[in-house]
């Protein structure tokens, strides 16, 4: 399995593009599409997996230099276990939505998600995601956000209407801010130090002056921080994500964040571990987590309370990102991957109860805990499981980031405990009052009349009433499987916080470009290496 592992890596790319040409190709043939979408996530999962198991056996990264050029002229894809934990997460996720929304097209005859464009632009996005987490150097990390962007756009302006085109230029226009200021660090990082990979800058970083690495290194974190949500940066968010169709509110949730978390992880952990700013990020994480939760109090549309969620929760990764130790490092990631599977099952659970009750706002939709009591079960589970109760893995990551934080033990890290714990009290309460109030309220139980809640009259953007629409099976057996999953998380809890504790316990020990050249040597089996000359010598 060690020597064919280098030759899977690239395959994580070029299957979801291959796959992508298929479906655009077999536009009026859906079952096709279906299929070709089906299999080609499938065979990315298994291939990750593999990856994964090759790459933590080992102890080693595989690093595969795209065209036969020299490490670092050319392309690196570099698959370590960080890398290769979030391509499998992320394809699993994928395909459980790509099953909800085959479903949901079926039953709506493909308005919601036309599939002769959704397919193929699924599948590029899936493509999209898969360069960012496996890409070697900062350009080819920017051109995964790119994809990302190209895609993302399509599918959030998926059906035309009016509210969506206008939220998919907001979106579109705060991309490409992003995306022009992660070019123009790109730029320069390459004038300061000639290298745009990730182990060389690593290496030359210190030799800059720490004034010159502080304005890389902000410019970097704000171009990552605007896609990954951190406050004051996620003004955007919830008000981009609900009005898209269910599936892919619920992809968008799960993994587009995830990406600008996963770049910061990249930026502190191994591009400026000189240069620290991490008091900087403890106090973004606050302010991330208690303006995002008490936004998703205010809210009475289930979409937008979810939104808001997103966002209070990323701040848990930047808190244990910032505590940077191993233990909290290791945690972070546990969270990051516990957050993808819930998050994105929250928002298929909420699809389905739009779809079975007409609308997401929790003033209008009541009595479904007898009318839908699966649907119940579905959205309940990871409800509590994002709320952070125990045993569920919310609470285990959390737990983590809070006692590696203890074990620092000073004053801003206990507020930021302290903070991380009334956050998780308050999105229990934000999603369990939806719960109330959605599935628990009889229908002769009256909101208007409710004290406690007639704040909730002025919330914005409550959905608007829409006929109730049949439910196909298969959308509510990929809920159920995503439910599953999260469930897993808590059974199996202890193999993949240890895979975790040992990505962090790698990340904040840097490659070099040695190891890396050794790492490539592995992955292509051979016994030449090209030194800087561009010599081959024989080791």
């Amino acid at each position: 399995m060690t020597e064919i592992a280098p030759a899977l890596a690239p395959l994580l790319v070029t299957l979801p593009l291959l796959g992508a040409a298929i479906a655009l190709i077999a536009g009026r043939h859906r079952r096709t599409q279906v299929v070709v979408s089906v299999v080609t996530l499938t065979v990315v999962c298994v291939i990750a997996a593999i990856l994964l198991a090759v790459v933590d056996g080992g102890d080693q990264a595989i690093a595969v230099s795209v065209g036969g050029w020299p490490i670092p002229v050319g392309i690196v894809i570099y698959v370590d276990r960080l890398a290769a934990l979030l391509v499998m997460v992320s394809s699993v996720v994928l395909l459980a939505v790509l099953l909800f929304s085959v479903g949901q097209g079926a039953a709506d005859g493909d308005d919601e998600t036309p599939v002769t464009i959704f397919h193929p632009t699924y599948l590029i996005l899936a493509a999209g995601i898969f360069t960012a987490f496996i890409a070697g150097d900062l350009f080819n990390l920017y051109v995964g956000f790119e994809i990302l962007l190209v895609a993302s756009y399509v599918l959030i302006t998926l059906g035309g209407t009016e509210s969506r085109i206008r939220t998919g230029v907001v979106y579109i226009v705060v991309s490409l801010v992003s995306s022009i200021l992660f070019l123009a660090a790109i730029a320069m990082i390459y004038a300061a130090l000639g290298t745009v990979n990730i182990v060389q800058i690593s290496e030359r970083m210190p030799e800059l002056p720490q004034e010159t690495q502080l304005v890389l290194h902000l410019l970097l974190l704000l171009a990552f921080s605007i896609k990954a949500a951190v406050f004051p940066l996620s003004f955007w968010l919830p008000d981009s994500y609900p009005t898209a169709p269910a599936p892919v509110t619920a992809v968008f949730a799960g993994l587009l964040t995830k990406v600008g978390v996963y770049a910061i992880i990249r930026t502190e952990t191994e591009m400026f571990l000189d240069n620290d700013v991490n008091t900087l990020l403890l106090w973004v994480a606050m302010a991330t987590m208690i303006v995002g939760v008490l936004g998703a109090v205010a809210q009475a549309e289930l979409k937008r309370i979810l939104s808001f969620t997103l966002v209070s929760h990323v701040g848990y990764m930047i808190f244990g990102l910032a505590i940077a130790t191993p233990a909290a490092i290791g945690a972070t990631i546990y969270y990051m991957v516990h957050h993808i599977v819930v998050q994105t099952t929250l928002f298929l659970a909420v699809g389905l109860v739009e779809r079975r009750a007409g609308s997401t706002s929790i003033l209008k939709v009541k009595g479904l805990m007898k009318a839908a009591p699966l649907i119940a079960v579905l959205y309940f589970i990871p409800a509590v499981n994002l709320g952070g109760l125990p045993p569920f893995s919310g609470f285990i990551g959390k737990y983590a980031i809070f006692d590696a934080a203890a074990e620092v033990g000073s004053p801003l890290m206990i507020t930021l405990i302290v903070a991380g714990i009334v956050t998780s009290l308050l999105t229990l309460y934000a999603l369990m009052r939806a719960w109330n109030l959605a599935f628990w309220r009889e229908g002769e139980d009256s909101v208007e009349t409710d004290a406690r809640i007639e704040y909730l009259g002025d919330a914005p953007a409550a959905a608007i009433q829409t006929e109730r629409r049949v439910i196909p099976r298969i959308m509510t057996a990929s809920t159920a499987g995503m439910v599953a999953l999260t469930v897993a998380l808590t059974v199996f809890a202890g193999p993949l916080y240890d895979v975790c504790t040992r990505i962090g316990a790698a990340l904040l020990e840097p490659v070099t470009l040695v190891q890396l050249e050794e790492q490539h040597q592995i992955s292509t089996g051979g016994d030449e290496k090209t030194t800087d000359t561009g010599e081959e010598v024989t080791p």
